[in-house]
């Protein structure tokens, strides 16, 4: 219970601020969209810049938690899939739609945020060597199937170009891929630059926590209660079992266990919405998943929390 208190609840805390303010009107959608926008676009992918830039990569890369973590979010992907497809009877793409919700965990919001305050800032290594990959895992995969279920016949060529434009415009993207370049080749970044990004760092992960709220309220979980109930089967429960599985049975360290377990028990993310949206298909799935997951994950990533504390 103590965890529930310490970790959990301030983090839902945050959304909970968002979500109020948002339906008391005290803070307009308008606003929120803006402060969503600044976090998606500019805050978050500068701490992840930031952190992937100063990370030892030959110390910290570890393949086991890469493992342990993507074929979880891959089998959860295809379940959800055919699940929805051949049991639920959804059309292909709505089916892809809702399998990608499955994939799509909250990486950064949730996931860097619930680590830090169980763990501390120095626990954050294993979630940044995830995070570094998880949206062109999870976009390449989702786009690359999509493409492929709506584009049968067409030219390989035209669904590269599609996967590739719908990567390389997303900020978390640009944000890790110019990190890996500052490491790589050794680049320094000046005193004063990183004490500009330290300070807009410091305000990503609360402005995207309240800013998450404030989008949640948008979306009423209204229908399709069965595709809704197998996302939150799928992304609270299954995928850091899977997780949890694989990265015993690959001996990965107790820290990178932890990040790689919690980071899978986290609901999906607001990924998951702008993918349907963006296909125009299951987005009162997508976005009622995603309130829906967030709410019931204050219960299972505390559940998650007491398993490693105990197993560990």
């Amino acid at each position: 219970m103590q965890t529930l208190l310490d970790v959990i609840l301030p983090v839902f805390l945050v959304i909970g601020f968002g979500y109020v303010a948002v339906w008391t009107k005290a803070f307009p959608v308008s606003g929120i969209d803006g402060v969503m926008r600044f976090t998606q676009s500019f805050a978050i992918p500068c701490l992840l810049f930031q952190a992937i830039a100063r990370m030892d990569l030959s110390a910290n890369f570890d393949p086991g938690i890469l493992i342990a973590f993507y074929t979880g979010a891959g089998a959860c992907f295809a379940l959800g899939t055919l699940v929805s497809f051949y049991l639920l009877k959804r059309d292909l793409e709505d089916s892809i739609v809702i399998g990608f919700c499955c994939l799509f965990s909250n990486s950064v919001l949730l996931g860097l945020a619930i680590t830090e305050r169980a763990y501390g800032t120095a626990a954050l290594t294993g979630n940044f060597v995830i995070v570094a990959i998880h949206s062109p895992f999870c976009y390449g995969l989702g786009i690359t199937v999509m493409e492929i279920a709506r584009n049968r016949g067409e030219s390989p060529l035209k669904m590269a170009r599609a996967v590739t434009r719908a990567m390389f415009r997303n900020a978390l993207v640009i944000g890790i891929m110019l990190g890996f370049a500052v490491n790589l080749l050794h680049i320094p970044i000046p005193d004063v630059l990183n004490d500009g990004l330290d300070l807009i760092v410091r305000a990503a992960l609360p402005a995207a926590l309240f800013a998450l709220g404030g989008v949640l309220i948008q979306y009423k979980p209204e229908g399709d209660k069965l595709p809704i109930a197998l996302v939150c089967l799928m992304a609270l429960i299954v995928h850091p079992a899977i997780t949890w599985s694989i990265g015993k049975s690959l001996q990965i360290s107790p820290e990178f266990f932890r990040s790689a377990v919690l980071t899978a028990a986290m609901a999906p993310g607001f990924n998951a919405y702008i993918f349907a949206n963006l296909y125009g298909r299951a987005r009162r799935v997508a976005a009622s998943s995603v309130l829906v997951a967030t709410g019931a994950s204050v219960i299972t990533a505390w559940l998650w929390l007491v398993a490693l504390g105990t197993h560990i």
